[in-house]
């Protein structure tokens, strides 16, 4: 196999090039149309009363929603009820030159955004990764999970495009061990595997074909495929992942480990892993965590049982999330939860979250509506080698990739630095969210500028903290 090292600024979409006229005009159209809008809303801002009559209506609504899902009986249907009356209080309030106004906000918004990606795109990336150039696989193998994503196999033909590119197909059936069929694909020697499936799948297969000095390829077949998108894959396009059995750009990256479990993505305990433990989750994933917030978040919920140190030295007894990550999230709402920038830094990232159910409920929708998690009191956020968790219950629930499991503590989580061969296509962007957009608008603003006067849109490296450091505390 003919293997090359790559410069990673002349391979990689993230390269320091000048932007393109093309670029340049969608970065001045963005910054004009954020302008315009701002513009808009100073004008909005001529009727003061009105406009702080808004805001409250809006908070009142969304507290009155949050005390909808952590009550039950009759303090849930006032909430509902009270929620339901801000919001025709709102709409009332609002005349219709200004509802109109709104949209005009919105549309420009909507444009400015739109600009603004294709002007930035995947090229504002701080230190890429280096990759290699890496010849067709010898005997490539993809296994596949028919059952992920919703039937993602069969909707994107997997098994038959797999065959028309010399790529030997395994398709998993009921009853079969997904381990076996991977050693197997190994002992006959596949020199790549690929694994179309969910992010667990990704990361049983990672850890076989680490412990052979095997390739992987992730092909994003499940549902939400967070290993894909992190890899800078393009999720909605399943079929091309299959290029990086041919020529391909291959590097390493860490993976993650939980006692002898490995992950790609994370690893959750506290309130997620307790409502994705429920049978009726996957198959209703709102209704499951309506009815069990009250009991988790509630003002009479006891708390979790999650013991650990902080990075000061300190130990902390309880949390209401834990986040234990594969590299280091840049996390900026709870919702989605974020992606990284890179996935070779050697570290574990950590995320804790305490609420405390009498003083910090508005600060916490404040800061998860404004994308300003970190600025939350109960949020604490560093990174390390090593981690551990202990607590007084027999089993500790927790999510590892999404998959509902209980493990008896304590629970040790490590970082296994460069421990995966990955391939990606060439096509493929490299470059996680994460990696390529601005860390909020000061930073859009300031690589939209740069782009309009010709130069590279370099970004800052987001979230990456050294060891032991607590951004909030």
């Amino acid at each position: 196999m003919t293997i090359d090292e790559v410069s990673s600024a002349a391979e990689s979409p993230g390269s320091a090039s000048p932007p393109s006229p093309g670029r340049r005009a969608a970065a001045a159209t963005a910054l004009l149309a954020g302008l315009a809008a701002l513009a808009v809303v100073a004008g909005l801002l001529q009727a003061p009363l009105s406009l702080a009559a808004g805001v409250l209506l809006v908070v009142l609504a969304v507290l009155a929603g949050w005390s909808a899902l952590i009550h039950r009986g009759a303090w849930r249907w006032l909430g509902i009820a009270i929620g339901a009356g801000a919001v025709i209080a709102l709409a009332a309030l609002l005349d219709p030159r200004s509802l109109l106004r709104v949209a005009f906000v919105v549309g420009l918004v909507l444009v400015a955004m739109a600009a603004a990606r294709y002007a930035v795109g995947d090229r504002a990336v701080s230190r890429p990764p280096t990759r290699r150039r890496v010849g067709p696989a010898k005997h490539g193998v993809l296994l596949m999970n028919p059952r992920s994503g919703g039937g993602k196999v069969e909707r994107f033909h997997l098994e038959d495009e797999a065959r028309r590119r010399g790529i030997t197909p395994i398709v998993l059936r009921p009853g079969d061990d997904l381990r076996a069929l991977a050693e197997k694909a190994v002992a006959d020697g596949a020199d790549v595997v690929g694994m179309a499936g969910g992010d667990g799948s990704q990361a049983l297969i990672a850890d076989v074909v680490r412990h052979h000095d095997v390739a992987l390829v992730c092909v994003p077949a499940g549902t939400r495929n967070h290993f894909a998108l992190d890899l800078g894959l393009d999720r909605e396009d399943v079929t091309a992942a299959l290029d990086a059995f041919g020529d391909a750009l291959e590097r390493r990256i860490d993976l993650a480990t939980v006692g002898d479990r490995v992950f790609v993505n994370n690893a959750s305990l506290g309130v997620y892993a307790t409502v994705v433990q429920s049978d009726a989750y996957r198959d209703a994933k709102l209704a499951t965590a309506t009815g069990m917030l009250p009991d988790l978040l509630g003002p009479e919920a006891a708390g979790f049982d999650l013991r650990f140190t902080l990075p000061d030295g300190s130990r902390q007894s309880t949390a209401d999330l834990v986040l234990v990550s594969n590299d280091v999230y840049r996390l900026e709402r709870l919702s989605g939860l974020g992606t990284r920038a890179r996935l070779d830094e050697g570290v574990l990232g950590v995320v804790t979250l305490t609420v405390d159910r009498t003083r910090d409920l508005r600060a916490l929708l404040v800061a998860q509506a404004g994308g300003r998690l970190s600025r939350y009191p109960g949020f604490r956020q560093w990174s390390a080698s090593e981690f551990v968790i202990d607590s007084g219950q027999p089993s500790v629930e927790i999510a590892v990739d999404g998959e509902a499991l209980r493990l008896e503590p304590p629970l040790r989580f490590a970082s296994v630095p460069a421990a995966l061969r990955i391939r990606t296509p060439r096509s493929a962007r490299t470059a996680a969210p994460a990696a390529s957009h601005p860390a909020g608008p000061a930073a859009a603003a300031t690589a939209l500028l740069h782009i309009v006067l010709g130069r590279p849109a370099e970004l800052e490296p987001a979230a990456a903290h050294p060891t032991g450091h607590r951004a909030r505390s």
